[in-house]
């Protein structure tokens, strides 16, 4: 992502889990794990959404670990659907220091596994912001967001989503009254509005 970027491993549940870290601008506000779209598909921690998502949030003052999920990069393992993937996800939250803020995002596949992740750390660690963007909502049970957690959480789509409709994240969203960002004319990868995609991420982070 830039000239300081440390990327490291760790003892993962599937081996070597392989996670990038940059540092906060200016006093650290507290540590932000940020998941990656599908494996099968290309995606890796490298992904310019994910990129996107980082520098949205050490600008606004958060230390951020972006990780490998298995079988992708240095990461041992192979894909699972999820459900391992989730325990990857957990893995690298277990590295954000426990006396210090935690902030969860990800992107499409990583929006998914985010979700249950906030649901399994329920009542075990508290989330204080959570962002989903192009969350894959049409090909995988993404989990419902607590109420308490929804002034917390912002979510984001592109209304030209051609891999992961609108209206599948309506669909989850709506019995949930949980609002939804929507980018007018945006596509799943948001091609040519990241500078949009990291402003709205900025504007939430600083409420």
């Amino acid at each position: 992502m830039n000239a300081l970027t440390r990327k490291f491993t760790i003892d993962g549940p599937a081996g070597l889990l392989e996670l990038a870290e940059d540092a906060a601008v200016g006093p650290e506000r507290g540590t932000a794990v940020i998941a990656h779209p599908h494996p099968l598909f290309g995606g890796t921690m490298d992904n310019k959404v994910v990129q996107t998502l980082a520098r949205a949030f050490t600008q606004c003052g958060w230390r951020t670990l972006r990780l490998n999920f298995r079988g992708v990069g240095a990461s041992a393992g192979s894909h699972d659907e999820g459900r391992g993937e989730l325990q990857d996800l957990l893995a690298a939250v277990a590295q954000a220091p426990l006396d210090a803020p935690l902030a969860l995002a990800g992107f499409s596949f990583g929006a998914f596994v985010t979700t249950q992740a906030v649901a399994q750390l329920a009542g075990q660690r508290e989330v204080a912001k959570l962002v989903l963007v192009g969350t894959a909502a049409s090909r995988f049970e993404v989990a419902a967001i607590p109420p308490e957690a929804h002034d917390k959480t912002l979510v984001i789509h592109g209304e030209a989503d051609d891999t992961v409709p609108l209206s599948a994240v309506m669909d989850w969203a709506r019995p949930q009254a949980l609002p939804v960002m929507v980018v007018p004319g945006g596509g799943h990868f948001f091609h040519g509005q990241l500078p949009l995609l990291k402003g709205l991420v900025v504007r939430h982070l600083g409420l």
